[in-house]
């Protein structure tokens, strides 16, 4: 995807047409990153709304030496954090910290295993399985490149915390891979 400077310019003086064609050019990365973050369609859409408006206000803090994909990417992991915070309520604190007591060490995953029996909706499926927080953390983490000092900032915990979660998740998910490698070697096995 590369958007043209002409656009952008003509976004920058508010034409509405311009605008329209950065938001179809810039609608299936900002969707792709919402659905990470939230759980169904509509949550996503609204994220991918607020993203792109704060996108086409905020363009003049756009500076021309960062790719505009990289900062629009940018904008829009924050905006569905935002999001999160504002939604963020006690229970989900206290879950947080319940979930993740017994999993004190780092779990390591070989993601080339993993590319091999997961497809990207299978693992969309299985982090939407996951608790929210555990989910947030390692899209944060694995998927935006975020360290564990940055996630906690982002997110309101501890670095420590933040560690949890991705340890939780990764041993989760690899049960999840393992399960799924079972079912195909029994499919496989039926055939």
């Amino acid at each position: 995807m590369t958007i043209s400077g002409d656009i952008l310019k003509k976004c920058k003086k508010g034409d509405r047409r311009a605008q329209y064609e950065l938001y179809k050019s810039l609608f299936d990365l900002m969707m792709g990153i919402s659905f990470r973050y939230v759980k169904n369609r509509d949550d996503a859409l609204v994220l991918v709304n607020e993203g792109f408006l704060k996108i086409v206000t905020n363009l003049d803090k756009w500076k021309d030496d960062t790719p505009f994909e990289y900062w629009s990417k940018r904008v829009m992991i924050n905006t569905c954090i935002d999001s999160y915070r504002k939604n963020k309520k006690v229970r989900d604190h206290e879950e947080m910290y319940d979930d993740v007591r017994h999993f004190e060490n780092d779990i390591s995953i070989d993601y080339n295993e993993v590319d091999k029996v997961v497809e990207t909706e299978q693992l969309d499926e299985m982090l939407s399985e996951l608790p929210e927080i555990h989910a947030k953390v390692f899209n944060l983490y694995e998927i935006d490149g975020y360290n564990h000092k940055e996630i906690g900032k982002l997110l309101g915990i501890s670095e420590r915390s933040s560690k949890r979660h991705l340890a939780a998740s990764r041993r989760r998910l690899q049960e999840m891979v393992k399960e799924l490698g079972n079912q195909l070697k029994k499919a496989t096995i039926l055939f």
